[in-house]
């Protein structure tokens, strides 16, 4: 997953923190039994195929306890979209949560300049991620986030390469607490694979699936 570490590490807005640590494990291993229970879930969750999960180190100084994942959305050898995905728990609350869970994720794709420049698609791509959620039957409280599109234009010795568009959504949420004071962490790591999945093009994975739609005219795979 070098490609989609790569991308991630050119400025994830406070997300890029480098690798998980032998001290990291230990700390978890302190933590809160919700907090525990929380990323148990993550780490034993199965997902679609193309879709290549691992844990890194999260960014620090935003809660008291932690817990981060990458992926690449993976076709062959390339790269189709990659995200991050952070837990975040504080066990007296968090006035700005109204919890004591925060999903913080960054997604981003390749996109033809076209797509790019289609005036809804800040919209349509918000709509993707809440209706991930809505789809496996989520509910969150205080959902807040942007969608951002970037164009390159190379000039001079690089005026070869064609033009690059890129689509990055960043969000946060509160996900529902059930038993014990625990979210369902599983499905709301499922729906967020639902949006890179969608990001990246793919079509649905099954009858569950049915509500991603894939992304039309998207940039071709990135080599990884």
């Amino acid at each position: 997953m070098a490609a989609a570490q790569g991308r991630l590490s050119d400025g994830a807005g406070g997300m890029d923190e480098g690798k998980d640590t032998e001290n990291d494990r230990r700390e978890a291993d302190t933590a809160p039994l919700p907090f525990r229970s929380a990323v148990d879930a993550l780490r034993t969750a199965r997902l679609r195929p193309q879709i290549e999960i691992e844990p890194t180190r999260p960014p620090q100084r935003l809660a008291p306890y932690t817990y981060a994942l990458e992926a690449a959305v993976v076709d062959g050898d390339q790269d189709l979209a990659d995200g991050r995905l952070v837990l975040l728990h504080d066990p007296a609350g968090h006035e700005a949560w109204q919890g004591t869970f925060r999903l913080v994720t960054l997604v981003r794709a390749e996109l033809e300049p076209e797509m790019a420049s289609d005036p809804l698609l800040p919209e349509v791509c918000w709509s993707w991620l809440t209706g991930a959620l809505q789809a496996r039957g989520l509910t969150c409280g205080e959902p807040s986030g942007t969608v951002t599109r970037a164009s390159s234009h190379y000039f001079g010795g690089l005026s070869a390469r064609p033009a690059a568009s890129q689509i990055e959504i960043r969000a946060s949420w509160t996900p529902r607490e059930g038993l014990g004071g625990v979210p369902d962490t599983a499905a709301h790591l499922a729906a967020w694979c639902d949006l890179l999945a969608q990001v990246a093009g793919l079509p649905p994975a099954g009858p569950g699936d049915a509500s991603v739609v894939t992304l039309p005219q998207r940039r071709g795979p990135q080599s990884r």
